[in-house]
């Protein structure tokens, strides 16, 4: 998918991640009983919002993070066949990082 969106301010193009169809048990979940997804991947970012004083403040994720975001929060548009969200950063509720431990050795 070319991508041809640039964000505005400090909001970021989010692809959202899908659920699992099915449930533990192997029942095929319907889409209307899906959750919508929180989580999902940063396809774009905007330059950042402006101060008072007119300077960018730069925003803390960048094209390519894993995010999880507000359940309800953007606005879900479609670009070709996909859907994506468009969200405000501040709606980002963290930035996902796998693989990274958290425990220091002393």
């Amino acid at each position: 998918m070319a991508l041809n969106l640039k964000p505005l301010g400090d909001r970021v193009v989010v692809k959202p991640l899908e659920q699992e169809e099915r449930t533990a048990t192997g029942i095929v979940l319907p889409e209307t009983a899906k959750e919508k997804p929180q989580k999902g991947e940063v396809l774009a970012v905007g330059p950042g919002a402006r101060d008072e004083a007119g300077k960018r403040i730069m925003l803390d994720v960048q094209v390519g993070d894993m995010v999880l975001f507000a359940k309800y929060a953007g606005t879900e548009i479609k670009v070709d066949s996909d859907k994506l969200l468009i969200l405000k950063e501040s709606d980002v509720l963290a930035i996902i990082e796998e693989g990274k431990s958290s425990s220091k050795k002393k």
